[in-house]
């Protein structure tokens, strides 16, 4: 995920990842015991997500210690379990239904796992020689998901064999497969996804607009997008009165649910006396950003009888882009007359609006 924090304690809507993963488990009422294994660092991190739900246990090195450090937990606790399903915390979308098929078929084979269908076409390498490929019958695979459930003796024997053997699984089923029992397949749902990047977490557009209008004076620099521009007039306002960049920083205020510009920086405040609304734009995308939003595209349009703004149009993409960590194709800026009509057609002043779509991942 390229996170500072594990991924089970990212948000997946109002709670953490790992609180929805456990509360889903608990919600369909087939569990005696719930046990949770989780890097030893975040320990009290994850007691606090799962509260009374669940035993928390530290991991171990590998994902197979961990599995063993869990199983050995729940023999402390629960030690009269005839059946155990392992469920990967990073697939919080997991569904009673899916569940309850995976124990009705564990406990008709004594191993189950959820999977689905494969959709696409898959080719299989030879090996040594990535130029040839064949293609494999798309009708016979299905890709394994979690829960998978195990009768519990049977599990715990297939963990001591692996240990003994020195074998190595990329999941649960595969080493009761090596011990050469037979595996059931449940039914899955392809909604029950792993969370593996960062486009695999729900995701919430929000559209924002902003509009700004200021006077036009003598004896201002006329500052656009935080370029300066050769005039004879400049923007009349209590900061560099920038107000194609103001329309900017309100669009993303706006689609954020965070209020205006005149909330966050008030006229009344001498520390934003003259300032650069460049930097102004640089605190509100720290404030988006902290909302867990990223910019998608901004689209803004100064209105201007004077001077000839497109000249200038590049620099000020350029300029206003890296301010919001975004590439420059995704903002666009126009300029246009108002055929004389208006404040901005009399030459009295300058307006500008702005639309703006946020993504935020962490929902």
């Amino acid at each position: 995920m390229g996170g500072n924090v594990p991924k089970l304690f990212l948000p997946t809507g109002k709670t953490l990842m790992i609180t929805t993963t456990v509360e889903a488990c608990a919600a369909c009422g087939f569990f005696d015991c719930l046990v949770v294994v989780t890097q030893p660092d975040y320990m009290v991190e994850c007691k606090n997500a799962v509260g009374p739900e669940a035993i928390v246990v530290p991991g171990g090195k590998e994902r197979q210690d961990s599995i063993a450090n869990g199983l050995s937990a729940i023999g402390d606790c629960c030690p009269d379990l005839d059946y155990i399903l392992i469920h990967d915390g990073a697939r919080p979308y997991v569904t009673t239904r899916v569940i309850e098929d995976t124990i009705v078929k564990t406990i008709q084979a004594g191993a189950a796992v959820a999977a689905v269908p494969v959709t696409d076409t898959i080719k299989e390498i030879a090996p040594g020689d990535v130029g040839s490929i064949t293609t494999l019958d798309r009708s016979r695979l299905y890709a394994a998901q979690t829960p998978q459930g195990f009768e519990a003796a049977l599990i715990r024997q297939a963990y001591e064999n692996a240990k003994k053997e020195g074998l190595s699984a990329t999941d649960d089923a595969q080493l009761v497969e090596m011990m050469g029992h037979r595996v059931a397949l449940a039914q899955g749902d392809y909604a029950n996804i792993k969370i593996t990047t960062p486009s695999d977490l729900p995701v919430r557009q929000q559209a924002g607009t902003g509009f700004d209008a200021h006077r036009l004076v003598d004896g201002r620099p006329l500052i656009l997008a935080g370029i300066q521009i050769p005039f004879e007039k400049g923007l009349l306002g209590h900061s560099d009165a920038d107000v194609l960049t103001h329309a900017i920083m309100d669009a993303l205020l706006g689609a954020a649910g965070m209020g205006d510009i005149g909330h966050h920086f008030p006229d009344t405040d001498e520390k934003y006396r003259g300032i650069s609304s460049v930097i102004l734009l640089e605190k509100v995308v720290a404030l988006i950003k902290a909302k867990g939003f990223s910019i998608n595209n901004v689209d803004a349009t100064l209105m201007a009888q004077r001077p000839k703004i497109a000249p200038y149009i590049p620099s000020m993409t350029q300029k206003l882009s890296q301010v919001m960590g975004m590439p420059p194709g995704r903002l666009n800026i126009k300029a246009t007359t108002t055929e004389k009509l208006g404040i901005p057609g009399r030459e009295e002043g300058m307006a500008a609006e702005a639309v703006c779509i946020l993504t935020n991942h962490l929902v």
